[in-house]
């Protein structure tokens, strides 16, 4: 079952708050989270602020308990308000007890109730053990306990902690990569994908029978007889009818899966309901061709703290004498991890190139959008066989996100933010996160602050 209620964070604000719970003395530490929320209908808090308590400050801190000023409080409720956001009061567990003691239910019962005094309808507490895992609750204003099913973090490696696979001795042993109990996990989870055609269609078919609880996907393009060489489960009486490409993965996912897994989005990613419909997943992928769905996808990413995973092809052809020769055959995928390096930092679009694909579109004359839009890079062919290059591009798409999620690499996944491979020269590639310069992000945690990404195509509609 998908979850109800998740908490999220970046790999970069867990690092951070891990390295200040556990200052390596032994004793509790505490912190404040400020939280946002996706548009809904699941409940994804999102970790976007927090208020570390320093040391020094606390009246008491000890192995097993933490007194600590009320002026942080006051700190969190001031940030916290004017965007009706909820709070979350976390401290360590440098024991280990993977649960909430007496002292923390007395201690909740003391001090949630002057939240709602001063705002918000949700707000709640957590703890942390040593190896990061996080367990937390939420609070209605009746101070009616309820858990938070998930916690997830989207880092290096993509963490989740689920509040009934869970002891108070930690969370029990995650499961391995490739097996039934990966299938059973992911299972509860949710993910999108962006684009069913070329790649896309591999990717939705990889996730559906790996046992994805649901897999949205966005596309407003139809089937047409040139596509019918390399988009999964389409027919001759899909092209005839012209019919939509996630309605055709969808009917296909029904075959073998049943109802309500694959759900189809048929909108363009740059709608509000193909922005809410990635909300509501716990990753993404995209499998497009233009920079425009990319720049959007690296929003989504950002602003609801999921992870992204970004695939591209093309092979370049150079003239030879009267003829066209291949002079490669390239593949890349890109992990996205919120508050690391974007696309845009990785060179994938830029405010140019973006500014120049929309004049293209709008001018569709021009003979070099024709040139520059298809996989076969300086030659035009409507109906590319590539499909065996689109299936290799797609399972390292798809193999990358297990990595990440069940790992198995013998060296730590942040060597891997991007691969390339190129076909011709047998060659495979790999940059670290490090490679790339990671700029300020603002609309990192937004959540469901109106306009939906900072953008005022996506504002609500009034009625």
């Amino acid at each position: 079952m998908i979850p109800e209620t998740t908490l999220a964070f970046s790999g970069v604000l867990h690092a951070e708050l891990k390295g200040h719970l556990f200052p390596e003395d032994g004793l509790e530490a505490a912190a404040i989270l400020i939280c946002t929320r996706t548009p809904g209908p699941r409940f994804r808090l999102l970790v976007r602020d927090m208020i570390l308590v320093p040391h020094a400050a606390c009246q008491r801190r000890e192995h097993d308990g933490i007194t600590w000023p009320g002026e942080y409080l006051e700190q969190a409720i001031d940030v916290a308000e004017p965007a009706g956001r909820a709070v979350i009061l976390i401290h360590s567990h440098p024991g280990g007890l993977f649960a909430f003691s007496i002292a923390d239910d007395e201690s909740d019962q003391r001090v949630i109730p002057s939240l709602f005094h001063a705002f918000g309808a949700f707000h709640g507490s957590a703890v942390m053990t040593t190896d990061g895992a996080v367990r937390a609750r939420l609070y209605d204003s009746d101070l009616e306990e309820r858990p938070v099913d998930l916690v997830t973090v989207s880092g290096d490696d993509l963490s989740y902690w689920w509040a009934d696979n869970a002891t108070d001795r930690g969370p029990r042993d995650r499961p391995i990569a490739f097996t039934s109990g990966m299938t059973a996990e992911l299972g509860r989870l949710s993910a999108l994908v962006v684009g069913a055609s070329g790649t896309g269609s591999i990717t939705c078919e990889q996730l559906a029978r790996l046992g994805f609880g649901r897999v949205q996907v966005v596309d407003f393009d139809r089937v047409e007889w040139k596509n019918l060489n390399r988009i999964l489960n389409s027919s001759h009486a899909d092209a005839a009818a012209n019919r939509l490409k996630v309605q055709v993965f969808a009917e296909a996912v029904t075959g073998y899966r049943g109802q309500g897994i694959a759900v189809p989005v048929p909108a363009s990613i740059t709608t509000r309901e193909a922005v809410l419909a990635a909300a509501d997943c716990d990753v993404v992928f995209c499998c497009v061709d233009t920079l425009e769905a990319r720049h959007i996808a690296d929003l989504i990413a950002a602003a609801f703290l999921l992870p992204l995973f970004d695939v591209g092809v093309v092979i370049p052809v150079r003239k030879k004498g009267d003829t066209f020769a291949v002079a490669d055959v390239c593949g890349r995928i890109d992990y996205v991890q919120p508050g690391g390096s974007t696309l845009q930092d990785r060179g994938i679009y830029t405010p140019e190139s973006l500014r120049g694909e929309y004049l293209r579109r709008v001018a569709p004359e021009a003979h070099q959008q024709e040139l520059e839009a298809g996989y076969l890079r300086g030659l035009v062919d409507e109906a590319p066989a590539v499909i065996t290059l689109n299936m290799r591009a797609a399972s390292a798409c798809v193999n990358e996100f297990i990595a990440r999620a069940y790992p198995f690499r013998l060296e730590p996944n942040t060597l891997y933010a991007r691969t390339e491979f190129s076909l011709a020269a047998c060659e495979e590639e790999y940059f670290a996160e490090t490679a790339f310069t990671r700029t300020p992000n603002l609309i990192l945690a937004r959540g469901n602050a109106e306009p939906l990404l900072g953008m005022p195509i996506l504002n609500r509609v009034v009625r």
